[in-house]
């Protein structure tokens, strides 16, 4: 019955992404069937940390993240947790021996989510690390499957990926950030004045990481290849309609690659795979 448990864990966490990003659980469903379950124990440990920075507002946020740290670190000791996302997520960094300074890391960027409202490039570089770049890195424990060569020779390019992702994410969502939320996360920027000239520079940034992290899915292990190729050409898409709108547009709406966008990315992508061509 025991493993009962375990599957009713499981399906909160894939049901967590399926819900708060379709467009990652669509990816990660390309992945090998081996991979899922434990990408989706880590996205939805991620999301339920965010979600409480970024929306419980009339809660006590400080308080309710140290519990959940606290919860965290308890369930990856005992190997259990009554919370499903948490049980999910200790399974999955036991099984993969994930390092926990990488959770470390990714807390303390959740921590200064709470207060901290702009950044220098010192920050900026730091919190990209946390909120970002450790996932990805989680993500590539799993993808090489204890193979450690592998993975120290794919941790930077793991890194950019992640970094790509997030900083599009905060292109994105510059609107939200500023107005809901009071955060300005790209260095020297001023909302009320963000320029082209500004922007120009964040992309320009963004495009060395997505070239970075190209080299890298290419070296990825077949299970993990098409996947992951996939929400980098998502996110590239996006990035790049970004890139078509003006600084002023940016400010006033949410930039959004829509769903007939998303099958023509999937279709196209699996045809390369097909040529072997990616």
């Amino acid at each position: 019955m025991m493993q009962l448990f375990y599957d009713v864990s499981h399906q909160c966490s894939k049901i967590t992404t399926e819900r708060y990003s379709t467009s990652f659980a669509s990816a990660i469903k390309l992945l090998h069937k081996d991979l899922r379950t434990p990408i989706y124990n880590i996205y939805g440990f991620v999301r339920f940390a965010d979600e409480i920075v970024d929306t419980f507002h009339a809660h006590d946020k400080e308080a309710l993240l140290q519990q959940f740290k606290k919860e965290t670190y308890d369930a990856i000791t005992r190997g259990i947790s009554l919370n499903p996302i948490l049980h999910s997520f200790q399974e999955t960094v036991n099984e993969y021996k994930i390092q926990h300074n990488l959770i470390d890391a990714f807390f303390y960027s959740m921590e200064l989510d709470l207060n901290k409202k702009k950044y220098d490039r010192t920050e900026y570089d730091s919190y990209i690390y946390g909120s970002a770049e450790v996932v990805g890195l989680m993500c590539l424990y799993i993808f090489c499957e204890g193979d450690q060569k592998h993975f120290d020779e794919l941790q930077p390019y793991a890194k950019k990926l992640g970094a790509a992702f997030q900083k599009v994410n905060f292109l994105r969502d510059l609107k939200a950030d500023c107005e809901d939320l009071n955060r300005m996360y790209f260095p020297g920027c001023d909302f009320n004045n963000f320029s082209e000239e500004a922007k120009q520079q964040i992309e320009e940034d963004i495009q060395n990481d997505f070239d970075e992290a190209y080299k890298g899915i290419l070296q990825l292990p077949v299970k993990a290849r098409f996947g992951v190729y996939v929400a980098y050409k998502y996110y590239l898409s996006l990035f790049r309609k970004i890139k078509r709108t003006q600084a002023r547009r940016i400010k006033d709406e949410r930039i959004r690659i829509p769903n007939y966008g998303k099958v023509v990315i999937v279709a196209k992508a699996g045809l390369r795979s097909q040529l072997n061509i990616l």
